[in-house]
């Protein structure tokens, strides 16, 4: 079944879990999380069967944007620890089986970093044409990404005499892209990285770092060569890294930056997926979802789409139909309190299905078995809760849960504010949603999530086959399969409350052999091939492998 010459394409089967370091493991008890107790944690994150860890921004900032205001790209924040630390914990990671993948912010950086400083101070700077820069704001701009913060793309910089383009805060004033000395040192920054030990980079917003508003007529003739050029400098570097891309565009636009032979991202972020679950879940109905897999092409050789349900971000619909997104909203946040942005969601999963462990767990194994590679964000494992008193999208990014003593375990702090807010009020609260608490649990969120991981990477067709949707009959049932090799796997989930019988279509160019079940949330009795009925209970799922005839065993 294992293809030795596909084995440096490891992110086909991998699990990516997403952590904030400031939000994950406080080591000296200053309250702010470290890659010291990240190193600590390491041994916890390769039992729960993750293979590559995606590190949010962790680099110097003034901290106006979570990180993503970088005013240095070449150091670690001291907040966080030490470069020594950060190698560290890069070689200790790579000794149990786990990747690095860290935040690549290069579409615009902190108003505070000396390129910025250097650029306004004086025209006749070499980092003046880093930025972008006009005497009059035009009058025509693109949408305002952020309109509860900024009123314009553009900024008047007192110390300049100029306006410069800021397409997010005005804090993060853009670089400019087309200025050749602006890529060659995105090169650089890759490359530093690279020698100590990442193994690529997740793009920030990568539409906006080639989008060429206000440097239109100096931007290369087919702005995406820049995106190649990236690829390229990164797989003469070092052949098995990557670049995931965060791209939420309509379909038709987003595959582009695939690239056409997959030269430019290794892997899209899949946000159109995550909103047609989501209306799946609030529907109660496969439809939504199975409709989308139908429309969903398959990525080139060399990439891969990264499924998700959240992430450190708001849920973001705005790519879904008007009447879609408006359900959505109605099931899952239906308090204005819980909107952000008039397109997105500020709660994390648990919360918004009403802590339904049955609801939970179709979830996850919907994420686990649809065709790509799953995304995980931190605590989502054990089911952990949010904190929609703490202002926008920080709800999400409360400190990791790993106790019922003071702080969750997330620091020995004994007063004073933490990194983040930890949940100890309601449902979620620390003191019942911990680590230690469920590992002792035979039946826990986490020990139950552990195992569908196990299974998950036992089962390579999920990541790197070929996927259909097959007819259920029953437009409350998931019924798909995706064939790798000799290798066939069957995922079947109920999106219903409801008891569901269903019949798998096993006819023609579908029929297998020897099909066994590998994972479920139940015992069921052994499929009969002859007559393929499938029993489900409410938002039940089913995993099986199969033997397409003429090939191995199915096991």
């Amino acid at each position: 079944m294992f293809d030795p010459a596909v084995s440096d394409q490891w992110w086909k089967n991998a699990v990516v879990y997403s952590v904030d370091v400031e939000t994950f493991m406080d080591s000296d008890g200053d309250g702010i999380g470290d890659f010291r107790g990240l190193t600590h944690r390491l041994p916890y994150l390769s039992g729960l069967g993750v293979t590559c860890l995606w590190l949010l921004p962790f680099y110097p900032t003034p901290g106006r944007d979570d990180g993503y205001d970088v005013s240095d790209y070449y150091t670690v924040d001291p907040r966080l620890g030490t470069l020594g630390e950060f190698v560290e914990f890069v070689r200790t990671a790579r000794d149990l089986g786990i990747r690095v993948v860290i935040d690549l912010v290069v579409n615009h950086t902190s108003s505070e970093h000396p390129w910025f400083q250097y650029a306004r101070r004086d025209r006749n700077s070499r980092y003046r044409d880093w930025y972008v820069w006009v005497d009059e704001r035009p009058e025509d701009e693109d949408k305002v990404i952020f309109p509860d913060k900024e009123d314009s793309n553009w900024e008047w910089d007192e110390e300049a005499g100029q306006f410069y383009l800021h397409r997010f805060y005005s804090s993060e004033p853009d670089l400019n892209i087309a200025n050749p000395d602006v890529r060659d040192e995105i090169h650089r920054i890759m490359g530093f990285w690279l020698e100590l030990g990442v193994s690529g980079f997740r793009v920030d917003a990568a539409p906006y770092l080639i989008g060429g508003t206000g440097i239109e007529n100096e931007m290369p003739q087919d702005p995406h060569l820049i995106l190649q050029d990236m690829r390229g400098f990164l797989s003469r570097r070092r052949g098995d890294a990557v670049l995931f891309g965060e791209v939420n565009l309509d379909p038709g636009d987003r595959e582009t930056f695939f690239g056409d032979d997959g030269d430019e991202m290794t892997g899209l972020f899949n946000f159109i997926l995550s909103g047609a679950v989501f209306t799946a879940l609030a529907r109660g109905e496969a439809t939504p979802l199975a409709e989308h897999l139908r429309r969903t092409p398959s990525p080139p050789r060399t990439s891969q789409w990264l499924n998700f349900l959240r992430n450190h971000d708001e849920l973001n619909l705005s790519r879904l139909p008007a009447d879609e997104k408006d359900e959505v909203m109605a099931a899952f946040a239906p308090d204005q309190d819980m909107r952000i942005y008039g397109r997105g969601i500020r709660r994390r999963l648990p919360p918004m299905l009403g802590g339904d462990r049955r609801r939970l767990e179709l979830a996850f194994s919907l994420l686990l078995t649809l065709p790509g590679t799953p995304v995980l964000l931190y605590g989502e494992e054990i089911g952990m809760g949010d904190d929609l008193a703490v202002e926008g999208r920080k709800s999400v990014r409360t400190v990791m849960q790993w106790t019922d003593g003071p702080n969750g375990g997330f620091s020995s702090k004994r007063d004073g504010d933490l990194a983040a807010p930890v949940v100890d009020d309601g449902p979620f609260r620390y003191q019942e949603v911990n680590v230690a608490e469920q590992r002792r649990r035979e039946d826990s969120m986490l020990n139950r999530v552990e195992r569908a991981i196990r299974v998950r990477k036992e089962s390579p067709e999920f990541g790197w086959g070929a996927w259909t949707v097959l007819e259920s009959g029953d437009p409350r049932v998931l019924v798909h399969r995706c064939d790798w090799l000799d290798g066939t796997v069957l995922a079947v989930h109920n999106l219903s409350g409801d008891d569901v019988e269903t019949r798998i279509d096993l006819a023609d160019g579908n029929r297998l052999e020897e099909v066994s079940d590998i994972f479920g949330n139940d015992r069921y009795e052994p499929l009969d091939l002859d007559d393929p009925r499938v029993p489900l209970a409410p938002y039940g799922y089913r995993w099986l492998r199969g033997r397409r005839p003429g090939t191995g065993t199915a096991l």
